[in-house]
């Protein structure tokens, strides 16, 4: 029985074009419902009209049989309907306790009641074995927990209907096993999942039916155990999808990055990168695997010259990086795509024009004598476009027009057309496509072949284990392994490298650094 339809809906922005044209989307009571397409193929608009984010155009909603609208999110709350999003909503300070019921607390006779507010914390999440600490702060919770405390919040505002925006992004192998226990848990309480992620293979473990997305189209809806992998990817981009990457042996040569010992402490003095030692030669992709929150962050800050590191060293192509700023480590070889890409990959308020030449102002074919040619830029900017396949009305759409996936094309087109001879690439493909992942992932590699240094940075360790040459794995700050024959690691032992389980020996981790 559908507890959930949603009959002709049509979203239309300012410039005309369809994030959603027409669509049918229905949900059975008690199912975990796949829903998968393209960046910009109206997935994200189409659940922000079901959560009261977006109002559409025209259609209908229906839930339990009932016409519903939603002025706001917290109409949909009111009726059952919860979403997850895929960067957690959290209040870093405040306890589990207190983020689960912001907003929803309940009163004594002038105050918060919160022995009341713990005891009904507690029953819920006693009810879905979620087993948390309702006194930790946010703010020392792993990742993991952090997802959990969102279902609780969710559940406990009494969502019957959860909507899960790329829910395993940043989770360990051990903790989306665990996540995929918990949801098909709630699908047997009766709970409705609908579950949004570009892992086909996620999807083919845990979801009783997928529905597909296409410009702004839903194009099928089908059981889960009726198609493949490369089905659903067809259904998507309408063409082949392989999910192999080729690629030969790398012939790494000389060293490009050579970390050594690097420190560094946060303002309360707690060391965030710990005694770290690892180098990125030519020709090679180096993989870092870790737990958000394990110092990767930092350190590829200190790297890209970010962040001022406290002690240690790093060398970049042979001399030291210690008082250098980006744009110099730019005009030397460095090309940097950032894990952030709204505060640190693109200026939104400008056209996609702009931003795709901000790095290279001083490439002379894109001027005429000394003046910036307009005509050479929208050439190149067109040709970006095209290549990249990115979404857009023209190269003049400004950068806050496009879906999530398609802000990062546009970064990682300006990134992999720099001639840079080191790149760092921190979550590349995040938020991307499928077609659109092949396509960097094969980029990445044909970079590796001319020479180029990868290190590359994902919470997806198929990525990684695919694409890496080699894996460095951090934990608490420090390396925990490196693992240098990749083919022969699984994700379960990549995951208790991550977690702290299992650690090498400091002979194994000195491996990371090579002398060549």
């Amino acid at each position: 029985m559908d507890i959930l339809q949603m009959n002709e809906i049509s979203k239309v922005y300012g410039n005309g074009i369809y994030a959603n044209r027409r669509v049918n989307f229905s949900v059975c009571e008690g199912e975990i419902h796949a829903l998968v397409g393209e960046n910009g193929a109206g997935k994200s608009t189409l659940m922000k009209v079901l959560f009261g984010l977006e109002k559409p155009d025209s259609g209908q909603i229906i839930v339990k049989g009932t016409p519903v609208s939603f002025q706001s999110p917290q109409d949909a709350m009111a009726i059952g309907i919860g979403m997850v999003h895929q960067h957690f909503m959290l209040v870093p300070s405040l306890s589990v306790t207190e983020n689960v019921t912001l907003g929803f607390e309940p009163m004594g006779k002038a105050f918060i009641d919160r022995k009341t507010a713990r005891k009904k914390v507690q029953e819920l999440s006693d009810t879905f074995d979620l087993k948390i600490d309702l006194d930790m702060p946010a703010s020392k919770l792993a990742v993991g927990i952090k997802q959990k405390v969102e279902i609780l919040k969710a559940l406990y505002r009494g969502a019957r209907i959860l909507i899960l925006d790329e829910p395993t992004a940043v989770l360990t192998p051990q903790e989306t096993v665990e996540l995929f226990i918990q949801l098909k848990a709630l699908k047997e309480k009766g709970f409705t999942v609908i579950f949004i992620s570009h892992k086909l293979r996620e999807i083919k473990q845990l979801t009783d039916r997928v529905s597909v997305m296409r410009r702004g189209e839903l194009v099928a809806s089908v059981n889960t155990e009726d198609v493949s992998e490369e089905e659903i990817s067809s259904m998507m981009i309408g063409g082949g999808y392989s999910g192999h990457i080729v690629k030969s042996p790398a012939v790494p040569k000389e060293n490009l990055v050579e970390i050594k010992d690097v420190k560094w402490k946060d303002r309360n003095s707690v060391p965030v990168v710990n005694g770290v030692t690892f180098s990125v030669r030519a020709g090679e992709i180096v993989g870092i695997a870790g737990v958000e929150g394990n110092g990767q962050d930092e350190l590829i800050e200190m790297i890209t010259g970010l962040k001022r590191y406290d002690s240690g060293e790093i060398q970049m192509f042979g001399s030291s990086i210690k008082n250098e700023e980006i744009s110099s480590l730019r005009e030397r070889g460095m090309s940097y795509i950032p894990s952030d890409r709204m505060t640190l990959g693109v200026a939104t308020s400008m056209s996609i024009e702009n931003n795709l030449i901000s790095t290279k102002i001083n490439d002379p074919s894109i001027y005429s004598g000394k003046l910036l040619s307009a005509s050479k830029i929208a050439q190149l900017s067109a040709k970006l476009v095209s290549d990249f396949r990115i979404k857009c009305g023209s190269s003049k759409t400004e950068v806050s027009m496009l879906s999530g996936g398609n802000i990062q094309k546009v970064v990682v087109a300006r990134e992999f057309t720099q001639n840079a001879r080191l790149i760092i690439a921190e979550q590349p493909t995040r938020g991307i496509d499928v077609g659109a992942a092949e396509f960097i992932h094969n980029k990445l590699v044909e970079l590796r072949d001319s020479g180029c240094g990868v290190l590359l940075v994902s919470a997806d360790l198929d990525e990684l284990t695919k694409l890496s040459d080699s894996i460095i794995v951090l934990h608490n700050g420090q390396i925990s392994a490196y693992i240098e024959n990749v083919s022969a690691v699984s994700e379960i032992e990549l995951g208790h490298y991550m977690l702290g389980v299992n650690k090498q020996s400091a002979s194994d981790i000195g491996r990371a650094y090579h002398t060549k």
